[in-house]
């Protein structure tokens, strides 16, 4: 019975999952041009090739750059967002469904929206900043700038659901442990310093866990919004690029993707193995 359930679901995931995952990894391994009947088999010189050149260095540090940011920028404003939305005042519930709308919109179409605000000639930005005498920034020409944006869109987009998860951590805490907390003395910073936030870890874990594999697989935002990838190419933007911006190298794009793949795994072990261990379970 147990495998007349389970054997449908572990053959889809053998098929779509771990099969394109081990396909991945041998295509790695290969000197190929995208469309091309055959291949030749270097080994690992892609890696080599992959580990020595200054590119790669940029796409790493574009990759930390963006990470970094955009999960440490949306868990501390979703915390602060559900600080906020954690009271029982008039139209609470119409809040929490705002601040989370963004989250489940296309990525394409938001992209599009705030590409269209930040355009220096036709958008909205560049006129509000015209009105008070100043120019508007050159968001698509400076690499720095074009990065910048882009965190900005998809910290914008993402807010909303590191909120409700805090939202629903924040009512999960035992109103018990407050009350006695206030009878102690303490006020709301200390409570929340000493006793809400720790109270949080496992949330705080479960964010950080799911943003860190969401940020370095985003895409989307960064395809719409700066096509070229000038400054913003991280490593599966450029895995997309290798194979299907011009170069069709079909082979080496699939050694990024395996190197982005090994970065998910190390990161999610350091985290299971180090930061689980300063969460605090009820």
């Amino acid at each position: 019975m147990f495998l007349a359930f389970a054997a449908p679901n572990v053959a889809l995931i053998v098929i779509f999952t771990y099969r394109p995952l081990i396909l991945n990894i041998y295509y790695s391994t290969l000197n190929w041009t995208l469309g091309a009947p055959t291949a030749q088999a270097v080994g690992l010189r892609n890696y080599v090739t992959f580990f020595t050149s200054s590119e790669a260095r940029q796409v790493l540090t574009t990759t930390a750059v963006f990470t970094v940011a955009t999960v440490g920028l949306s868990m501390g404003l979703g915390l602060l967002v559900a600080l906020g939305l954690n009271r029982k005042v008039p139209g609470a519930g119409f809040a929490q469904a705002t601040v989370f709308s963004p989250f489940v919109l296309s990525g394409v179409g938001v992209g599009l929206a705030w590409q269209y605000l930040f355009d220096p000639t036709v958008g909205a930005l560049g006129a509000i900043l015209r009105q008070v005498g100043l120019s508007s920034p050159q968001w698509f020409n400076n690499p720095s700038l074009s990065l910048v944006m882009v965190i900005l869109v998809y910290v914008w987009k993402n807010l909303g659901y590191a909120a409700v998860i805090y939202l629903a951590g924040l009512q999960s805490v035992s109103r018990d442990v407050l009350e006695a907390a206030a009878i102690d003395g303490a006020n709301r910073r200390r409570t929340l310093i000493s006793i809400t936030l720790p109270l949080l870890s496992p949330t705080t874990f479960f964010l950080m866990v799911t943003s860190i594999l969401n940020s370095l697989q985003a895409f989307d935002l960064i395809r719409v919004m700066t096509p070229l990838g000038r400054g913003t190419t991280t490593l599966i933007y450029d895995a997309y690029l290798q194979a299907f911006g011009g170069y069709n190298q079909a082979g080496y794009s699939a050694t990024i993707s395996t190197v982005l793949f090994a970065i998910l795994v190390i990161l999610t072990l350091i985290q299971l193995v180090l930061l689980e261990r300063r969460v605090h379970y009820l």
